[in-house]
């Protein structure tokens, strides 16, 4: 009907319209309608159908099962039977649905391993299973070889089986569900990554461009300040220039006269003109130049601050180099365990001369402070007043082991952050007495774990080599007892740092006390 339709739509414009097939001729256009009779004849034949030859993708292929009761050009079976030990096209499946002489057939998918079923041994259907020997038998074998064995029907040890796969299913799609949070949880780790990476390389770019406008500014600054006094000097020097060439000219003046009075052959004539003759002004001291090196001096100056600024930069830079390259999301190595696994992580530090108390002498290449009498150290804001301390010149990040052997009436060890105060009451400087160091008091006979003014007191055996880990960034810091190569857990700390740490030591006032970074190799 559409066809028509659309034929005759093109052939309005001729107000002739002629059938498709026929070729017969209507005007006006007829009005078209269903044949009943033929319309009745294609529904029979829809409901009752013709059997068509099969598709050639419903024959069988090198990978497929084939039926076992076509003849010929074998079709693909669609279900095996584990009773008849045969595979089925979907045609000769059908009595097998319809005879009730097959009702208790086991039907499956199609398999070609079929005899796999069937004993070897005695041509029958292997229905048991021997737990014993952990394989499937029939039932000959059963009274014959694995008499006295543990056997159940294939069916009973199925059902076993199925409950344990059950539950190893359960445990796997449990953990399916686990490893996809964690892959969410990954996913946002990298943006959260990302995002850091991203903010920080903006701010570091930020931060190193007002460096290096600041170092413009300087530059100008210097560069104007020697033009203003290379234009001061010079218009001194010109000025002495002008006044010492006038008094040339004056000079040059004066001896000429002198000269023409002096080629004077009239005697009274020279005396009378000798007698008003002006005196000589009185002669100015020469002009005295200090051996300068005019502004040799300042490119001195600007050197030593470029050497001082560089030496701070790679001072600062190794810190910042440790911390990038300790960013670490995944936390997959465990804490160690051996004194050999700590020292992987060992780090080398030295103690800071800027933060030592006056009584504090530093030696062994800065690394051992003993408690001396009152020395003179000079005035830096970052040396300890109040309290007879001193912190690690290098700060700590990421996971670092380091030892300290101490000897004397009493030590602290302890980490705290740079920016703890250098004077003033106990809890805004103290080390274990504010939330911003952690410290542990080592006496002759005990241990006192300190942090923001709690005391918690320690068990175990006093030893005069403390060890220190941190795992900066999981938040733990623990310290041990060590001797030899035994390490004994003290006491650890979990918590979140928001800052780099420092290492500090703490004395009591008693002369002779020492501590010491030790050397770990």
């Amino acid at each position: 009907m559409n066809c028509i339709k659309e034929f005759w739509d093109k052939k309005d414009k001729k107000k002739i319209h002629s059938c498709p097939q026929c070729r017969k001729t209507f005007t006006p256009r007829p009005v078209v309608v269903k044949n009943t009779m033929l319309a009745v004849i294609v529904e029979k034949l829809k409901k009752t159908g013709h059997q068509a030859a099969p598709a050639d993708h419903c024959y069988a292929g090198p990978e497929d099962v084939a039926c076992d009761f076509c003849t010929g050009r074998k079709l693909k079976a669609v279900k095996s039977c584990l009773v008849c030990l045969v595979s089925y096209c979907d045609q000769h499946i059908l009595p097998h649905y319809d005879c009730a002489a097959f009702e208790k057939h086991k039907l499956v998918e199609p398999s070609k391993n079929l005899q796999e079923n069937i004993c070897s041994r005695h041509d029958e259907v292997m229905k048991m299973f021997c737990r014993t020997d952990q394989q499937c038998i029939c039932y000959l074998c059963s009274v014959d070889e694995h008499q006295g064995h543990d056997t159940v029907s294939a069916a009973a040890e199925r059902t076993e089986r199925q409950k344990e796969l059950k539950g190893s299913r359960e445990d796997i799609q449990q953990r399916i569900q686990d490893r996809e949070k964690d892959v969410k949880l990954l996913q946002w780790e990298v943006e959260a990554i990302n995002l850091s990476a991203d903010k920080v390389v903006e701010d570091s770019k930020k931060i190193f461009t007002e460096l290096i406008r600041l170092m413009e500014k300087r530059s100008s600054d210097v560069e104007q300040m020697v033009r203003v006094q290379q234009e001061s000097e010079v218009s001194r020097v010109k000025e002495l220039q002008e006044k010492l060439e006038q008094e040339i000219t004056e000079l040059k003046r004066k001896d000429a006269e002198m000269k023409k009075l002096s080629d004077t052959e009239d005697h009274n004539q020279f005396l009378h003109n000798y007698s008003s003759l002006s005196p000589l002004s009185k002669s100015k001291s020469s002009i005295n130049i200090r051996p300068l090196r005019y502004f040799e001096d300042v490119t001195a100056a600007v050197s030593e601050a470029r050497d001082k600024l560089q030496e701070l930069l790679n001072e600062k830079w190794t810190n910042i180099s440790l911390t990038v390259t300790e960013v670490e999301v995944l936390l997959s190595q465990p804490e160690p365990k051996t004194r050999d696994d700590f020292l992987k992580y060992s780090r080398e530090l030295t103690l800071d001369p800027n933060t030592a108390h006056p009584v504090l002498l530093l030696s062994e290449g800065n690394r051992r402070a003993t408690v001396i009498e009152q020395q003179s150290y000079f005035h830096h804001p970052d040396r300890f007043k109040d309290w007879c301390q001193v912190l690690s010149k290098e700060s700590l990040t990421g996971r670092c082991y380091w030892e300290v052997e101490w000897r004397g009436g009493g030590i602290d060890v302890a980490v705290a952050y740079k920016n703890i105060s250098r004077a003033g009451r106990p809890n805004e400087c103290g080390f274990g007495h504010n939330d911003k160091s952690w410290a542990l008091h080592c006496q002759d006979n005990s241990f006192i774990f300190r942090y923001n003014n709690v005391q918690i007191y320690v068990s175990g055996t006093v030893s005069s080599r403390l060890g220190v880990y941190l795992d900066h960034r999981a938040g733990t810091l623990s310290f041990y007892s060590v001797s030899d190569d035994t390490m004994t857990l003290l006491h650890r700390v979990q918590t979140t740092f928001t800052q780099p740490l420092y290492a500090r030591l703490r004395f009591y006032y008693n002369y002779g006390d020492t501590a010491e970074f030790c050397k770990l190799k």
